[in-house]
This record gives structure tokens, sequence and C-alpha cells, in this order.
């Protein structure tokens, strides 16, 4: 039975933070202080919440200090296991390809930089049959350029590359797959998850699931300021 209880979620953290400059010369993104801890403590307390038991750290860049940083996960209430994509940098889809082993029927995919105001629950209950969940958000090139078509509650066209003017929603930041989809991933060589995102949206295997409240993100300097406002506001 898939459930949140039985999925876990891997984070894709392996980047090099380059558009944060000198905020991440030294440490990784997912370590990056916001509202006096570092972030990946904001993401992993929040899948706690949601009842998440497991989290699988899809990590590349300064690796080694996610791993020391989070360790076995056991206090955050968290099961934390790790994938590394080696020597060569494996694209956002070979890392989820990579950590293929770690996972049963299915996983959640969330991107390292993403905070997310989303139900877990409720995400992983529009995946029906299909072989994967699409988060999505109208953005209307609001927060970052829309890239995906959505129109009467159905999921209809997506692309990071041959975006139209008819794209007001973006692709939100949590995503589910199913094993099958996750195989389909290329073993030999880097790729974007996107290339496999826009294949099963055509093909009509993966669905959407619109949700309602912004997301938040640090991979710009403006994007960890409003990041860190939004924490400091919900704990206030």
């Amino acid at each position: 039975m898939i459930d949140v209880a039985t999925t876990p979620v891997l984070i894709l953290a392996g980047g090099k933070a380059t558009r944060l400059g000198d905020i991440a010369r030294s440490v990784p993104k997912a370590l990056v202080p916001v509202a006096g801890k570092p972030f990946l403590d904001h993401q992993l307390e929040d899948l706690a919440r949601q009842g998440v038991p497991e989290v699988v750290m899809c990590i590349g860049h300064l690796a080694d200090q996610i791993r020391a940083h989070a360790g076995n996960g056991s206090r955050y209430g968290l099961r934390v296991r790790y994938s590394e994509d080696g020597p060569v940098p494996l694209g956002t889809g070979g890392a989820v390809r990579q950590a293929l082993p770690l996972f049963g029927e299915a996983c959640f995919v969330l991107y390292g930089d993403s905070l997310l105001d989303v139900s877990y629950a409720e995400t992983l209950a529009a995946l029906g049959s299909s072989l994967g969940v699409m988060t999505v958000f109208a953005n209307a090139n609001s927060f970052d350029t829309s890239n995906v078509l959505w129109h009467c509650d159905r999921l209809v066209r997506y692309s990071k590359t041959a975006r139209t003017p008819d794209m007001a929603h973006i692709d939100y930041g949590l995503s589910v797959l199913r094993r099958e989809a996750v195989e389909r991933i290329p073993a030999d060589r880097a790729t974007d998850l996107a290339e496999l995102y826009t294949v099963l949206v055509e093909r009509g295997e993966m669905v959407g699931h619109e949700v309602f409240n912004r997301f938040y993100e640090i991979g710009s300097p403006a994007g960890l300021k409003e990041t860190e406002a939004f924490v400091s506001r919900r704990a206030a």
C-alpha cells in the first residue's frame, strides 16, 4: 500500500548554489542559515510534522557537511539515508535514478531549496493509477517563469525549455514518482528530471495536483530573504 507512512521523500540537495554567491561559498545550499538555523532543519522538521518517516538525501557538492549535520535523522524524528552522486554530477534526474535502491513502490521528490506549505497526504492521494504526480501553482510568472499548462483541472503540458504564453502555472517543487517511472531515467548519463516529467505529461502518465499557497525557495538572494521572512512570521 502506498501512503505517506511508507513513501520516502527524496530531497535533491546536490547542487552548487552558484546564484547565492558568497552566501554558499563554503557550505552546501542545504545548510545556508535561515532564521537562525540551517535551511535543511526547516525542511526536515516540516516533513516530520507531515508524518513522513524517511528521507533520502540526494547529495553531491559538499556532501560530507550534509551527512555530518543531519546524521541518521533521529533528532528530527526521521530516518535519513544518503545517495551520493560521486565524482561526476548526475543532474536531478540522475540523482533520483541513483537513489532507486533506497525506496520501494514510490517516492516523493522535493527540491533541496524549496520550503512548501502543502499536504503530502493529499498530493499522494492524487496519484491514482498514474506514474506520477506534479504539484502545480498558479504562478503567472510572479515568482519564477511559468512552465505548466493547466486547463480544466488537468495537466496538459509541461516544459522548462519550450514555454508558451498560455502557461500560467508552475511546477511547485514536490512530485510523486512510481518506481516504474524512475526506472525510465537513463542510468548512464546525467539528466534533468524535467526530461522525464515532460515525457510523462505528454503521454498522459503524470497527473497534476493544484496547490494554492505560494512556495518559498532559497535559490537566489531574493528568495532567501523572502523565505527567512516567511519562517520568522510563522514562528511568531
